[in-house]
C-alpha cells in the first residue's frame, strides 16, 4: 500500500469518526430536582395533613377514628374514605351533630371549608388482620 493510499484512507477514516461521533448530551441531575419534587409537593402536603390529622384524631372517637383514612384535600373539602357503610352513618350523624363545625374552625388554617364522606377500602386486603394500609 502506497503512502498515499494510507493518507487517504487515514483522512476519510477522521473525517467518518467525526461525522460518526455523538456528543454525550448530559441530562440535569436528577438529585436537585427530586429534592424540589419533594418539598413541593409531599412536604407541603405533609405539612397541612398532619395538623388536619392531629385535629381529627382529637375531636373523632378512636373506635371511629379507626375506620376512616383522610383521603384529599381539595379546594377546601376535605374527603374522607371510611370502610364501612355502617361506620359512615356513625361519622356523618357526628358530623352533623357539631364536630364538622369544630374541625372546620381548628383547622382553618389549611383552608378546610367543608367535609365529604366517601365509601371505600382503604385497607390492604392481603394482610389477614387488616391492619396495614393500603398505598395508592
Amino acid at each position: 500500500m502506497a503512502l498515499s493510499e494510507w493518507r487517504a484512507q487515514e483522512a476519510e477514516l477522521k473525517r467518518l469518526a467525526r461525522v460518526k461521533r455523538s456528543d454525550a448530551n448530559y441530562a440535569s441531575l436528577l438529585g436537585p430536582e427530586m429534592v424540589e419534587f419533594f418539598q413541593h409537593s409531599v412536604t407541603k402536603r405533609q405539612t397541612k395533613f398532619s395538623k388536619l390529622a392531629e385535629c381529627w384524631s382529637q375531636l373523632v372517637p378512636e373506635t371511629l377514628s379507626e375506620h376512616c383514612a383522610l383521603e384529599s384535600l381539595n379546594r377546601g373539602t376535605l374527603t374522607v374514605l371510611v370502610d364501612s357503610a355502617s361506620h359512615l352513618y356513625e361519622l356523618k350523624q357526628l358530623l352533623l351533630a357539631g364536630i364538622q363545625e369544630q374541625l372546620v374552625m381548628a383547622c382553618k388554617f389549611a383552608g378546610l371549608k367543608k367535609i365529604a364522606l366517601k365509601p371505600g377500602q382503604f385497607r390492604d386486603t392481603a394482610d389477614p388482620a387488616g391492619r396495614k394500609l393500603r398505598s395508592p
